[in-house]
């Protein structure tokens, strides 16, 4: 059976919250709050590498906002960005906030999920 991942943005869902999201990304790039994806999206798309690597991934991956994330899953996580892995209807911390936020690159990215993929 595949793996099964979870990638949670740290932004909420919404209209309002992604036209000031890409406002954010565009005026102030080096404050904003979601590296999962200011290196997985560009201004106004997901990045057709980005989009590449997840196809080729053997993984099903499921891509959440915090909000969308905190309300099915009731975790307690309070750090976002996250990657996690479900198990059995559990999840497990692959990725950190901490972890995602260091990669500074599409490259530095993958290589952090491959790692455990």
């Amino acid at each position: 059976m595949n793996k099964q991942l979870v990638f949670v943005y740290n932004a909420d869902s919404g209209m309002f919250n992604t036209l000031t999201d890409i406002a954010h990304k565009v005026f102030s790039p080096q404050t904003y709050e979601c590296n999962l994806c200011a290196i997985s999206h560009s201004y106004l798309n997901e990045r057709s590498e980005w989009k590449d690597f997840i196809q080729d991934l053997d993984a099903e991956c499921e891509f959440l906002h915090r909000d969308e994330f905190l309300k099915k899953y009731n975790s307690e996580i309070e750090q976002f960005p996250a990657i996690f892995e479900l198990i059995d209807n559990e999840l497990k911390l692959k990725l950190s906030a901490e972890d995602i936020n260091s990669c500074k690159s599409m490259d530095d990215l993958e290589k952090a999920i491959t790692a455990f993929v």
